[in-house]
């Protein structure tokens, strides 16, 4: 039977419905609760998350439910009871992640440790549970830090969830796509399969050239388009943000030249940011309100929808024994 792990137990992957597969319940930087501007209080931050994890939910029930994966990891705002609550009362799958965003976020303890701790770290995360919430788990996330090229501790962290993703079977989500030869060289050295890493942010409208989608896929690593939302027309954008229509254009090109089953689509929407103010406007709902349509006005069908956001988040997120 498939098996993916959620934080309220493990569930077969045909329960999974609807996947938003790289998103955030609450992301910040280490030391954000420091932030007297911006950080909530947790009552302020469940307020303000549960409306659009339930929309998110009705939304999902023509695709036999939702599931949210939470891509933040260890030292950035992961709180997997307050995950726990959030699933329990909206009835939304969620999926945790073990790892970093990047070397460049994880606290002095965690840049210190061997290969080894870590690898030991992700598979006591998966298998046994985070801290003491007895929740595990189901994939791990990894990340080039700032700069575009990978660093030593950067590849430590990539080694080790190589070496945890074979032997727990759970996949990895990058943050980012870049540096991707770096990455498949050393998850081929550990002999990792391309196809259990996800490699995420290749619409990043500041990276977006750099990140070879078409030869990753050639490769047989899967590809993330998931900042869909961060848009230049916004009335503030981010600096990753990029023109609504030129994203969805890369994404057609993509698939249209043979790789919609290595494609996976989310929005990167943080439900209630820590520390900083987010995007206007922008939720893990996008995907209903505006990806969705786009979609079908440029002419992809309903069954390349259902592949999309059902079938090869199914596949990625299953548990391989």
């Amino acid at each position: 039977m498939t098996r993916v792990n959620t934080v309220l137990g493990t569930i077969p992957a045909e329960e999974l419905g609807f996947v938003a597969v790289h998103e955030h319940i609450g992301y910040g930087m280490p030391g954000s609760e420091l932030d007297d501007t911006w950080w909530k209080t947790p009552e302020e931050r469940y307020a303000e998350t549960v409306p659009k994890l339930r929309g998110f939910h009705e939304r999902s029930r023509e695709y036999g439910g939702g599931t949210f994966v939470d891509a933040t990891g260890i030292c950035n705002g992961r709180d997997v009871d307050y995950y726990r609550s959030l699933s329990a009362k909206t009835g939304v799958h969620i999926v945790a992640c073990t790892g970093f965003v990047g070397g460049d976020t994880a606290l002095p303890f965690f840049a210190r440790a061997s290969t080894d701790y870590l690898t030991r770290q992700f598979v006591h995360e998966i298998t046994v549970g985070i801290g003491g919430t007895g929740a595990r788990a189901g994939a791990i996330k990894v990340g080039v830090s700032r700069g575009g090229r990978m660093t030593e501790l950067d590849g430590r962290i990539y080694r080790a969830a190589a070496r945890a993703a074979l032997t727990t079977g759970v996949p990895i989500l990058t943050h980012l796509a870049v540096d991707a030869e770096t990455a498949i060289a050393i998850f081929g050295a550990e002999g990792l399969p391309l196809d259990r890493v996800l490699f995420g942010h290749a619409d990043d409208g500041v990276n977006a050239e750099k990140t070879r989608d078409m030869w990753i896929a050639e490769q047989g690593g899967r590809v993330g388009f998931d900042t869909f939302g961060y848009e230049t027309e916004l009335e503030d954008p981010p600096f990753w943000a990029r023109p609504r229509r030129e994203r969805l254009a890369h994404f057609l090109r993509f698939v249209g030249r043979g790789h919609l089953r290595k494609a996976l689509a989310s929005a990167d929407a943080n439900c209630s940011p820590l520390g900083w103010p987010g995007v206007k406007g922008h939720t893990v709902n996008y995907l209903f309100d505006d990806l969705i349509p786009d979609l079908r006005d440029a002419g992809l069908d309903e069954a390349s929808i259902t592949t999309l956001f059902v079938d090869n988040p199914a596949e990625f997120l299953t548990i391989q024994d």
